[in-house]
């Protein structure tokens, strides 16, 4: 069943007065209980400490959805312009985990050395595996975390801090065991921007888009053609993914579609009537390519796209995106490694099928949580919900 006004926790800091009036004001329009929205008191910097988080967000969040009356499920939190974007630990290592990972690149290192021959099968087998260990320590050693990807396993109070934890919801994961039970993750979206205006703004466009229907053109900006061998890096792997979501969006909706699978990005003029996108690579560095139309939705696949929404002069492609009209977006607030982004076929398919609402699309795309990505938008929105009836 699609999210519900009533399954929504807004969340307000009492530090930022235009974030609490957009709090009454989103949940007036969207008839979100007024009995669902918490204070919060604590710092308006976009990072916070560990310390601040788990005190000043986590408890009071836990100790409110044991008081949400009438008793039905919470299932989705959405932070409001004031709360910080991300989490900096003084130490994100899990003893446990670090010591079986060191472990075990220890006995590869030891296997790898006695192998006489490179390029046989085994040599390349240990090769690969000692690859993907090195790789889980960067992970497993990362000092920050997005606050909504934290917040999205809050219920489980004795959640490991140090590196990701697989997504239940994310259907690439359907025949893996469950790391964490789904019953125990809730959705996360933000209403955050810029500027005050900029977030009211965006929730005024996502209810006028779906009384109308999202219209205009979708763009989808590849690299590469389509590569249709079995091994595939994690880039290629990605870029084959942008090319599967156009083809999504032309089989589900009767969208003008977009792709271009050239190395140059798309340039100022070339998307005059965008409606939705997804693009890379240019790192912290928008390129106004883009007419958005009301109601818009895209991302940018970069490391950097959602490191802040405050900074001035700042080019990242969340903040610029929603000051130049979008409605929702996607960004990292630091690096992720490119298998941490949304997967786009997964996350276009199911919102051009008009049936899930734009959180429960992010949530079964979203590999990971506990780790760096950021949903900003209405998580209620459906933006093909007008055409969908019709």
């Amino acid at each position: 069943m699609s999210l519900e006004p009533t399954e929504i926790m807004i969340i307000a800091n009492r530090q930022s007065p235009e974030g609490v009036r957009l709090a009454h004001y989103y949940a007036q329009q969207r008839g979100i209980p007024q009995t669902h929205l918490l204070l919060v008191n604590l710092s308006t910097e976009e990072t916070c400490g560990r310390d601040e988080y788990n005190q000043r967000i986590a408890v009071p969040v836990r100790d409110c959805l044991m008081a949400v009356k009438p008793p039905r499920r919470i299932r989705c939190i959405v932070l409001v312009y004031g709360i910080p974007l991300r989490v900096r630990s003084a130490k994100r290592d899990d003893a446990k985990t670090l010591g079986d990972l060191k472990a075990r690149q220890q006995l590869l290192q030891k296997r790898i050395e006695n192998q006489g021959e490179k390029d046989t099968p085994d040599y390349l087998t240990i090769a690969e595996e000692l690859e993907s260990i090195r790789s889980q320590l960067k992970v497993a050693r990362d000092t920050v975390a997005s606050v909504d990807s934290e917040l999205a396993l809050v219920k489980w109070a004795d959640a490991p801090v140090g590196g990701w934890i697989k997504n239940p919801f994310y259907i690439g994961f359907r025949e893996s065991p469950e790391t964490v039970a789904r019953e125990d993750v809730l959705m996360v979206s933000r209403l955050d921007g810029p500027t005050p205006a900029s977030v009211r703004r965006m929730i005024d466009d996502t209810i006028a888009t779906e009384k109308q229907g999202l219209v205009g053109s979708a763009y989808f900006d590849a690299r590469w053609p389509i590569d249709s061998s079995a091994m595939q890096s994690g880039y290629k792997l990605y870029d084959r993914s942008i090319h599967e979501a156009a083809k999504q969006i032309q089989k589900h909706r009767n969208l003008p579609v977009h792709l271009d699978q050239s190395p140059a990005l798309f340039q100022p003029g070339q998307c005059p009537d965008a409606a939705l996108y997804c693009g890379w690579y240019s790192l912290a560095n928008y390129v106004d390519a883009f007419k958005w139309q009301k109601g818009a939705i895209g991302y940018h696949i970069a490391s950097s796209e959602c490191t802040t929404l405050k900074k001035k002069n700042s080019q990242v492609w969340c903040k610029r995106m929603i000051e130049e009209g979008v409605c929702a977006t996607v960004g990292p607030v630091a690096e992720p490694y490119v298998q941490a982004f949304p997967m786009p076929e997964v996350f276009f398919g199911f919102l051009s099928e008009g049936i899930l609402s734009l959180a429960e699309c992010y949530m079964v795309s979203l590999p990971f949580l506990s780790w760096k990505m950021v949903l900003i938008g209405d998580p209620l929105y459906h933006p093909f919900l007008a055409l969908s009836s019709n």
